[in-house]
């Protein structure tokens, strides 16, 4: 049977904007959004992670879609200018709504929906009669129009998106009793009780639904992935609640009709930098979880137009690069190699997500540099870095040593900052010549 092409789809899908939550301040990625947005954080050697909610929507047919930010926005509004534009005909577009002052009142994003309620009066002037909720630091492919086709047919008020986690592996997420009609019934954010979690175990019915489930007792999380009906969403939202888990959905139990969507696909929460370490590295095995390979799922991002890498005299053992780089006489591995990432003969690099440089350095600029003694951007002779992860445009020099070996959490350090065992070489970060960061 031929797949549906995504104009197919658009012809044939009801009325639905998109919105997705990039406002809060990314604690958790810091250092990473120390100059960013969440959203704006690159990903997979030549994307963002803004671009894994956006490309699920428009391989789905959804093209109208917003962006909620308030902190570090200049990245990512270079990002979506250069990346999504859309002809006239098709009625798409993908725009930044940034947290701003107004004659209503002065306050950033109190939470998601506040977020989502300061902004209704840029989503009144379209036709809608779906708003689809999206989180935008989470790694996945779903198809929404599957979402949003069981929604209407259920005659659901509020569908949420739910994957069948392990009890022991609940810790931090949104939890729901579901009932085998795939009715929501309960819902609790963020559980710590051993019992709870336990109490909201699913059925026997549903964990044989759930593929590689084992033994162990399965728990359907939520993914913050919501559909609301027009008119639900606007009586939910006026009132002062702030959050849409641990306020707005408790609220709706008994009153409205909730449903779930289980998702049983790969899905990953980038919310700390283990798992964008962990994410991204994962993308260089044999079988990564997540295929950025799907010819019919293509992910999108912006075109740079770059030349082909050069790779030269090189030992590589697991690593994905991307464009425009040029690696001699170095050593790689496990490693995610950014756009224009530049490594130097005789370096090694094991456990690397580096990020890449922002633009190509000119011979006049190279000279320039070596007369006031800073390195080149990207990675000098002789270095030997591991468990790391490359900012992007740092200067790392020659025979440097990085490794977070020995260090404490939330270290801090000239141009570094370790965190989850991983030291991050910060973006434009400066490493001189012989530095050695490590206790072996």
């Amino acid at each position: 049977m031929q797949k549906d092409t995504p104009l197919t789809i658009l012809i044939m899908t009801p009325k639905l904007l998109a919105v997705i939550m990039g406002g809060g301040r990314g604690t958790r990625l810091y250092p990473l959004t120390k100059e960013r947005c969440k959203p704006a954080v690159p990903l997979a050697g030549k994307y963002r992670l803004v671009d894994i909610p956006i490309s699920n929507c428009l391989n789905s047919g959804f093209n109208r879609i917003y962006v909620l930010t308030q902190f570090n926005t200049a990245s990512l509004h270079r990002h979506i200018q250069e990346s999504y534009k859309f002809d006239p005909f098709g009625g798409g577009f993908v725009d930044i709504l940034a947290a701003q002052q107004t004659d209503a009142g002065d306050n950033w994003y109190q939470g998601t929906a506040d977020a989502v309620r300061q902004n209704l009066i840029h989503f009144d002037d379209f036709d809608f009669d779906y708003l689809l909720i999206l989180s935008g630091d989470q790694l996945y492919r779903m198809e929404f129009n599957k979402l949003v086709e069981e929604h209407i047919a259920s005659g659901s008020e509020v569908t949420i998106a739910a994957k069948a986690m392990p009890t022991s592996e609940v810790e931090g997420l949104g939890l729901m009793r579901v009932e085998d009609d795939q009715s929501i019934t309960e819902f609790v954010e963020k559980p710590t009780d051993p019992a709870v979690i336990e109490s909201l175990a699913i059925s026997e019915a549903l964990q044989a639904r759930v593929q590689n489930a084992g033994d162990e007792k399965h728990c359907l999380a939520s993914m913050g992935i919501y559909l609301f009906n027009r008119d639900l969403l606007l009586r939910s939202l006026d009132n002062d609640m702030k959050d849409f888990g641990k306020e707005i959905i408790p609220g709706l139990l008994g009153k409205s009709k909730l449903r779930s969507y289980i998702f049983d696909g790969y899905w990953e929460d980038i919310g700390t930098v283990a798992s964008f370490f962990d994410s991204n590295l994962s993308l260089a095995s044999d079988l990564p979880p997540f295929n950025f390979f799907e010819a019919d799922y293509p992910v999108y991002t912006r075109a740079r137009y770059l030349p082909a890498s050069k790779i030269n005299k090189c030992s590589i053992d697991h690593a994905i690069v991307a464009d425009g780089c040029i690696i001699y006489d170095a050593t790689l591995k496990n490693c995610s190699i950014g756009v224009r990432s530049i490594i130097r003969e005789g370096s090694k690099l094991e456990n690397v997500v580096m990020m890449g440089g922002e633009y190509f350095e000119s011979l006049e600029e190279l000279e320039d540099l070596k007369r006031k003694g800073i390195p080149p951007i990207g990675v000098g002779s002789n270095c030997h870095i591991t468990n790391a992860i490359i900012d992007k445009s740092a200067r790392i020099g020659n025979n440097v040593t990085l490794s977070p070996d020995g260090k404490e959490d939330k270290t801090e350090g000239e141009g570094y900052y370790v965190r989850d065992g991983v030291i991050v070489i910060l973006k434009g970060a400066i490493i001189s010549d012989g530095t050695i960061v490590s206790d072996d």
